[in-house]
């Protein structure tokens, strides 16, 4: 009996598979001994035929089961199927208990042909099998065939059919659920490792911003208020060496938490600059068009504001892929006097930015909230303006901190006191 071609389908079917060959095998050589027993303990006429033809058909069986060409080639199992069933057709011309072989044939024919061509060798097995039935009692001069004669034939074909038919159903089904099984499995895989990347990017994220916000801080307030004293001091003053030290200490510690903090940047902003990611990013998104342009004078930026405009940037874009339904979006990052500002537009569908905040937990999403949080946590400013069919425009702007070391060669107004946010 042929298995489907499938390999991997076959792997999960294999105990089925063999149960039904199994059943198939000893179905046929059990109503050949029966044929070949009957004809022989009925001492008929020509037993000795009935016994070589049944010996014939069960040899041309065993070499189709044992050659792989039959499975692998339609053509090659049509041919092992007309040899079948031309000794077959000599044993129904022998003896009528070769009709009992017509049932194993109905599975061959469906499994090796076809599903149209099974179905209709099917029908040809059935009307030889009731002709050879009927041809031996007309030769006996046997009392008109009973109704079962052609109602056995006919009934066993559409139990076959009606099996392999089922048997089909069930794989096509067991592929179904193994193709969803393996899909799943690959992608609960990368669902896990993009959580342990946005994990891992996140810890990133939090180390730089404590860093930033503690020990660079309290290094840099440390720096100026020696340099203060450095000044207060008269010249000569025995501590202004110790306080020159110190000051020094202080400023390699602080360049050594600046490398801890570039070390920590996200992988997006550690080969250029900020305005540089967001290029890269609108040349990677998909789905729609994506432009970005730079207005003002860029100037370096704190690591945190770098990281919050590109998260920011990519949550925003990624909303507009995902829910805007849009042909074109534009990003622009505006360098101003005292502010830097990210602007997301889109010409999507829009959405009712009320309805959105005032939704319940679990159907509005995280990703607004979360833009909003970060842009608060930094000081500034976060705005969306959307109208259903309107499509949406998302700005956020941080105003720009006092940044100490703009100038590698400036002196910092001591005057100024501890106040720094950047370094």
């Amino acid at each position: 009996m042929a298995t489907p071609p499938a390999p991997r389908a076959a792997r999960a079917l294999t105990p089925v598979s063999k149960v039904l060959r199994l059943c198939l095998h000893a179905l046929l050589f059990g109503l050949l001994a029966l044929a070949a027993g009957r004809a022989v303990a009925d001492s008929a006429p020509r037993s000795g035929w009935v016994v070589a033809v049944c010996a014939v058909l069960a040899a041309v069986y065993v070499a189709g089961v044992r050659a792989p060409v039959v499975h692998s080639s339609p053509r090659a199992g049509a041919v092992w199927l007309a040899a079948l069933g031309a000794v077959w057709a000599g044993l129904l011309a022998l003896s009528p208990d070769g009709l009992w072989i017509a049932f194993p044939l109905y599975f061959l024919e469906l499994h090796l042909l076809r599903l149209r061509w099974g179905v209709a060798a099917v029908a040809v097995t059935a009307c030889a099998a009731i002709g050879g039935f009927v041809g031996h009692n007309s030769l006996a001069h046997s009392s008109s065939p009973s109704p079962g004669a052609f109602l056995g034939p006919l009934l066993g074909g559409a139990v076959a059919v009606a099996t392999v038919l089922g048997y089909q159903a069930l794989y096509r089904e067991s592929e179904r659920r193994r193709e969803l099984i393996d899909e799943l499995i690959a992608t609960r895989a990368e669902l896990a490792a993009a959580e342990r990347s946005a994990g891992i990017l996140a810890e990133r994220e939090r180390l730089a911003r404590e860093i930033h916000d503690t020990l660079a801080q309290g290094l840099s307030s440390i720096q100026l208020l020696l340099r203060a004293a450095e000044r207060a001091l008269p010249a000569g003053a025995p501590a202004v060496e110790h306080i020159a030290r110190a000051r020094e200490a202080a400023q390699d510690n602080l360049a050594e938490a600046r490398r801890f903090v570039r070390a920590l940047t996200p992988p997006d902003l550690e080969h250029g600059s900020l305005a540089a990611a967001l290029e890269r990013l609108c040349t990677g998104a998909p789905g729609p068009r994506v432009r970005f342009s730079l207005s003002g004078t860029p100037r370096v930026l704190p690591t945190p504001y770098e990281v919050a405009l590109l998260r920011i940037a990519q949550s925003a874009l990624a909303n507009v892929v995902r829910h805007a339904r849009a042909g074109r979006a534009e990003i622009t990052l505006t360098f101003m006097d005292s502010s830097v500002t990210l602007d997301i537009v889109d010409d999507g569908r829009g959405f009712d930015p009320a309805s959105a905040a005032s939704a319940p937990s679990g159907e509005s999403g995280f990703g607004l909230p979360a833009m909003r949080s970060r842009a608060e946590t930094l000081g500034g400013l976060f705005t969306v303006e959307s109208d259903p069919g309107q499509g949406t425009a998302v700005a956020v702007t941080l105003p720009l901190p006092v940044d100490a070391y703009a100038d590698a060669g400036a002196e910092p107004d001591p005057k100024s006191g501890p106040e720094v946010r950047a370094f």
